[in-house]
C-alpha cells in the first residue's frame, strides 16, 4: 500500500456482462476500468484468479499458479484471428443473469479447443514464438499443471489420488510415457494458459496506465485435488498413500458450535523451512506478476493454525499448532523485497497475529457489517481504527449491505441509525460514506453496494454448497450519475488521486 488515502471497488471478473454466459477479459472489463477512473477510484479488487474446482469457488482451485481459462474473451480471440465467426455461430443464447456454470464451462472449453486447432493450423511465427517463450518462462509450474489438467481430462475429472498409482505418485517412467502420450493435450492446456495470461496482463497494463492498481487474493491453503499437491507432496501433511493426515479448519466459536472443517491439506512447515520456503517464494512471485497488491486470506494461519485429524466430521477435535511466523515473510522479502500485502485478519485475532502483521507493516481489515450491535469499544467501529487499515462495507462472504440491513435485528438497526445520524433508507451509500470518511488508509466497496442491490446480488453464502459465485451486473447499471456520486464522496474525504482535478465536493 502507498500510505496515501485511496478507495476502490471489489468485483470479480466473472461478474462482468457478456453475451458468452460469464464475465470475461474483453471490452466490458476495460469499460469497468473506465468507470473506476470516472468515479475517482484507484483500486480494483478481485478474488483468486485460478481455475475453479468444487462448487465453482475461486477459493478452491486446481492450481495456485494457473489462471481461469473460462475468463478468456472469445471476442478478443475473434479479433486476433484465433477464432472465426463460424466458430461462434452455434453458441448458445445465454441470459444476462447469473452464471450457469454447468452450461458455460463446456461451451468455453470447446471454444478454446477450436481456437487451439486454428492456432496449430495457421498461427504466425510470432505467435508460435510467443507461446514457446511463455512455456519456457513458466515451466516451473506450467509443466506440472498442464500435465495434471490433461490427466484429469483423461480420467473423467476424477481426483488425482484415484488415478493409476504410477501416475498418482509420479513414478518417473510412467510420467515420461504419459507426457509423450498426452503431448497434444498438454500443449492445449499450456496454450489456454498462455491466452489467459496474455489477456489478463494486457488488461492489467491498461488499468495501471489509468492509475488503477489491482488487489488480488490468495487463500493460505490449497485444494487437495490440485496440481500443487500432486506435484509437491513432500510439503504437505500426507501419508504414504497420499491421503491427508490432518486438514485445515477453524475451531468452534460464537458462530459455530462445531467450528468449520475446510478439509484442505496442511503444510509441512518444517520441510518448507528446510527448503528456504521455495514453493511460497515462487507462489508470491507468480501472484505479483498478475496483481499489484495481495490480500492474504486467513492471515492468522501464518502465526498459528487449527489442525484437525483427517477423518473427523467436525472441526471440534483439532489443536492449535504454530505457523511459520516471521521466517516465511523474511525469506520471501529477501528475494522479492517489501511485500504489498493486506492481511485478512477478521475474526478472533490473538496478540501473536497482530505482532506478525505489524512486524511487516501489513494493513489489516475491518468490515462495517461487523461493527454494530455492541459497545463503543467494538474494534470494527470506525472511531477505533488505525490508519494502517483497509475498511470494507462487506466482503464477498457477506450479504450485500442492503440485504444485511433488511435482515438486521432492531438492536443493530438502532445502533446504525444512532451512530450515523441517518434513518437507513439509503443504507448502502450511508456505509460507503462511513467507510470513505474513516481514517482507514484504504476503503473498498463491493460493486453491489455501489449499485445499492439487495440479497439477490450476494456473491457467496459460506457453508452453502450451491448457488454461489454467479452474480453479474448488466451494462446499463454503471451510469454516469453513479460514477459522479462516488467521485464526489471520494473527493470529499480526500481519497482522489492527487493529480485529479479539484471540482465540486458536495453531494
Amino acid at each position: 500500500m502507498t500510505g496515501s488515502r485511496s478507495s476502490g471497488i471489489l468485483l470479480h471478473p466473472t461478474s462482468f456482462p457478456s453475451m458468452w454466459g460469464i464475465g470475461d477479459l474483453g471490452a466490458p472489463a476495460t469499460a469497468f476500468i473506465d468507470f473506476l477512473v470516472a468515479a475517482g477510484q484507484q483500486i480494483w479488487q478481485v478474488m483468486p484468479l485460478g481455475p475453479t474446482g468444487y462448487g465453482d469457488s475461486p477459493y478452491q482451485s486446481f492450481s495456485a499458479f494457473a489462471g481461469n481459462t473460462n475468463l478468456i474473451s472469445p471476442d478478443r480471440l475473434l479479433t486476433e484471428g484465433l477464432l472465426t465467426p463460424e466458430d461462434l455461430a452455434d453458441a448458445p443464447v445465454f441470459g444476462s443473469g447469473n452464471v450457469d456454470y454447468g452450461a458455460v464451462i463446456p461451451f468455453k472449453q470447446e471454444l478454446l479447443r477450436r481456437s487451439f486447432a486454428r492456432f496449430r493450423a495457421g498461427a504466425s511465427n510470432t505467435q508460435h514464438l510467443a507461446l514457446e517463450t511463455f512455456r519456457s518462462a513458466n515451466a516451473a509450474w506450467l509443466n506440472d499443471y498442464a500435465l495434471f489438467a490433461a490427466l484429469k481430462d483423461a480420467n473423467g475429472g476424477a481426483p488425482w489420488n484415484t488415478w493409476d498409482p504410477a501416475l498418482a505418485f509420479r513414478e518417473p517412467a510412467a510420467i515420461a510415457t504419459i507426457t509423450t502420450t498426452l503431448a497434444d493435450e498438454v500443449l492445449f492446456h499450456s496454450y489456454a494458459q498462455w491466452l489467459f495470461f496474455q489477456q489478463w496482463l494486457e488488461l492489467k497494463a491498461y488499468a495501471n496506465r489509468q492509475g488503477v492498481r489491482i488487489v488480488g487474493d490468495a487463500p493460505i491453503f490449497v485444494a487437495y485435488d490440485s496440481a500443487d499437491v500432486w506435484g509437491n507432496r513432500a510439503i504437505f501433511e500426507l501419508d504414504e498413500a497420499g491421503d491427508p493426515t490432518a486438514v485445515a479448519g477453524v475451531p468452534p466459536d460464537y458462530f459455530s458450535a462445531t467450528g468449520q472443517l475446510w478439509g484442505n491439506p496442511l503444510y509441512r512447515w518444517d520441510a518448507l523451512e528446510q527448503r528456504g520456503y521455495d514453493w511460497w517464494i515462487a507462489r508470491f512471485q507468480a501472484i505479483f506478476t498478475l496483481v499489484d497488491i495481495l490480500r492474504l486470506d486467513h492471515f492468522r494461519g501464518f502465526a498459528g493454525y487449527w489442525s484437525v485429524p483427517a477423518g473427523e466430521v467436525t472441526a471440534i477435535n483439532g489443536q492449535w499448532l504454530p505457523g511459520p511466523g516471521a521466517t516465511l515473510f523474511e525469506a520471501v522479502e529477501r528475494v522479492l523485497g517489501t511485500l504489498p500485502i493486506i492481511a485478512e485478519d477478521l475474526g478472533v485475532i490473538t496478540p501473536d497475529v497482530d505482532a506478525l502483521r505489524l512486524q511487516f507493516g501489513f494493513p489489516g481489515m475491518k468490515v462495517l457489517h461487523f461493527a454494530f450491535g455492541g459497545g463503543a469499544d467494538q474494534p470494527y467501529l470506525p472511531h477505533n481504527y488505525d490508519t494502517r487499515t483497509v475498511v470494507y462495507t462487506g466482503t464477498h462472504d457477506n450479504d450485500t449491505t442492503r440485504g444485511w440491513w433488511e435482515q438486521a435485528s432492531s438492536e443493530i438497526r438502532e445502533h446504525v441509525q444512532l451512530y450515523l445520524g441517518r434513518d437507513g433508507h439509503d443504507i448502502s451509500w450511508d456505509l460507503i460514506r462511513l467507510a470513505f470518511a474513516s481514517v482507514a488508509e484504504t476503503a473498498i466497496v463491493p460493486l453491489q453496494d455501489v449499485l445499492a442491490l439487495g440479497s439477490e446480488a450476494r456473491m457467496n453464502t459460506p457453508g452453502v454448497a450451491g448457488g454461489n459465485w454467479g452474480w453479474r451486473y448488466t451494462p446499463d447499471m454503471l451510469t454516469d450519475a453513479i460514477a459522479e456520486r462516488l467521485r464526489l464522496l471520494t473527493q470529499l474525504y480526500g481519497r482522489l488521486p492527487q493529480n485529479d482535478e479539484a471540482g465540486d465536493a458536495t453531494e
